[in-house]
């Protein structure tokens, strides 16, 4: 096992230090599914949820809060994102959210990909709890990252 990287030598929380590491290119894809009655994933299909296009909202709030992520997770560094994309696939029992972030410097964008993924998905939650108060978020996880010392690495099917 890998020693605790956000850990010093006495236990304590740190923020790491990569100053010495190379900008490279990095790429992270993350993804969630949200679990909601047909009628809630109806309303947002047609566009006829109470609060509006939740897609565009929720695809918004997921962008945004890729370019929070060292804001809101304590030891994460704020990074000048190249770019971050939000797409939804309506499934059988709801939405899923994929996000895609970018950029080229000296750690990844794993936690940026998994935010925005997040937030995206509280946002359909937002949006659509007037019609489905009982929905689900569930099954956020890293699918794919690129670039950086570790290499490149996909989750299993």
């Amino acid at each position: 096992m890998t020693a605790l990287t956000h850990l010093d030598a006495q236990g304590h929380a740190r923020m790491v230090d990569v100053g010495a590491k190379p900008a490279t290119q990095r790429v992270a894809v993350a993804r969630g599914h949200i679990r909601m009655s047909a009628q809630a994933r109806d309303a947002i299909r047609d566009g006829t949820a109470p609060k509006g296009d939740v897609l565009a909202a929720a695809r918004i709030a997921g962008i945004m809060a890729a370019k929070k992520t060292g804001e809101l997770i304590p030891l994460c560094h704020p990074l000048a994102l190249d770019a971050v994309a939000v797409e939804f696939t309506l499934t059988e029992t709801g939405v899923e959210a994929t996000a895609t972030a970018s950029l080229t410097a000296k750690t990844g964008v794993e936690m940026e990909a998994m935010t925005a993924v997040s937030v995206a998905l509280l946002t359909i939650y937002d949006m659509a709890k007037a019609v489905d108060k009982a929905m689900v978020i569930d099954a956020i996880r890293l699918i794919e990252k690129r670039g950086g010392k570790s290499g490149d690495w996909k989750a299993p099917a």
